[in-house]
């Protein structure tokens, strides 16, 4: 018979294990002696061990889930219950036990964990649906859009909920995208047919364009041009398949009409330029009529240059008051001329002005005397007051003075 702290083999062959409660048959050795047989079965015990600790290394170290690592303490644990192997049955047992104490708390946290990440899916979930919900009201149909994919997407990411819980916020979510769908396809149809509405009116704006491209109506050609380009900013995009041979022709048809009419305003510019020069040198020799010296010369003078003036034509808009300014400056002084020369002449208003001067010369004399009269008593009051209406009316005088000696009085 052969024994060591954990087993022993009897007699007939038959091995023992030792346990707490007792002795246990481990199995039956007829094959070599006793101690191979302890050999063996120690061996085997060695095996429990290794396969214990790989367990607890799988548990703590990777994410094993609870169920399979249960299977797995109960596949050694039946094993342990069986008594095959010699050692110390009860250490190991009580590795178990504890690793059981382990994968529960393992499970546990799981449990916590993943009832969080339920909760924070639930959140990002419904967060997901209120925008969703949000961006179903938007006109911004590009960015809108765009952004509503982007949701699928993360939604695919996001873990299931229960899944009661998850189809609802999922009709939800899929109903706002709905609607968006249907409000953009409404928008792109309704602005289809706004685009064909402003393709047919571009149409008639360039068959009226082409056919104003050839006119020389100069003026009325280019404000109804005007009137076409505002109307055509007014009616917005055609399709944009349309839009731009439309914008073309549009724009063609105006360009060969102000080429045609720049030709036109370029040599009509270098007349106006050539007028301009003739009508400075004619206002020149206006200009040295002035001053006036005599009257009948300059006259007949001015006339003459007057009548080649109208001969002339038009100048450059810009620098015709100027140069006319000239002109009429000479004309004033001519006619200036003519009424000190009618003024000078005329008996009737010669008669009338030296009338005038003999009243006031003997109001102011008439005042004088009463000054004199009035110092002569002490009236000083009155005097004064004589004095100042004297100022008055010997101011007249002077005017009047004046007015006599132009008609050479």
């Amino acid at each position: 018979m052969s024994s060591d702290p954990w087993g022993r083999v009897d007699e007939t062959g038959t091995v023992y294990v030792r346990t707490a409660e007792g002795e246990k048959v481990v199995g039956s050795w007829q094959a070599g002696t006793p101690e191979e047989a302890l050999a063996y079965f120690e061996r085997k015990y060695e095996g429990l061990v290794v396969e214990i600790g790989l367990l607890e290394k799988r548990v703590k170290t990777t994410d094993l889930s609870a169920k399979d690592a249960t299977v797995a303490i109960d596949h050694i644990r039946q094993q342990l219950d069986e008594h095959h192997a010699v050692g110390d049955l009860a250490a190991l047992t009580a590795r178990l036990d504890k690793l059981v104490e382990t994968v529960e708390s393992r499970r546990e946290e799981r449990k916590v964990q993943k009832a969080k990440q339920a909760d924070e899916a639930r959140g990002a979930k419904e967060a997901l649906v209120k925008e969703a919900e949000e961006l179903a009201q938007s006109e911004q149909w590009r960015a809108a859009g765009e952004r509503l994919r982007a949701l699928v997407d993360t939604w695919k990411g996001l873990p299931r909920l229960d899944r009661k819980s998850d189809d609802e916020l999922w009709h939800r979510f899929s109903h706002a995208r709905s609607a968006f769908s249907k409000r953009r396809k409404a928008h792109f149809a309704s602005l289809d047919a706004q685009r064909e509405e402003a393709r047919k009116a571009k149409e008639k704006l360039v068959a009226e364009a082409e056919s104003l491209s050839n006119s020389t109506d100069w003026g009325g050609t280019a404000a109804r041009y005007r009137e076409l380009m505002a109307e055509w900013k007014a009616v917005g995009r055609a399709q944009r398949e349309h839009e731009d041979d439309l914008w073309n022709r549009f724009r063609g048809a105006q360009d060969i009409f102000f080429a045609a009419r720049g030709e036109v305003f370029a040599e009509r510019d270098a007349e106006q330029t050539e007028n301009l020069k003739l009508k400075e040198e004619l206002a020149t020799e206006a200009e040295k009529l002035v001053p006036v010296t005599d009257l009948k010369a300059a006259r007949a003078a001015f006339r003459s240059i007057n009548e080649r003036w109208e001969a002339i034509g038009h100048v450059p808009r810009d620098a015709r008051p100027k140069v006319e300014g000239r002109m009429h400056a000479v004309e004033r002084a001519i006619q200036e001329s003519e009424e000190s020369e009618w003024r000078r002449t005329n008996p009737e208003a010669r008669a009338r002005a030296a009338g005038l001067t003999g009243q006031l010369q003997d109001a102011v004399d008439k005042l004088q005397k009463q000054i004199d009269a009035a110092r002569a008593a002490g009236n000083d009051s009155k005097a004064d007051k004589l004095a100042r209406e004297l100022e008055g009316r010997q101011a007249l005088l002077d005017q009047a003075l004046k007015g006599l000696q132009e008609f050479g009085g």
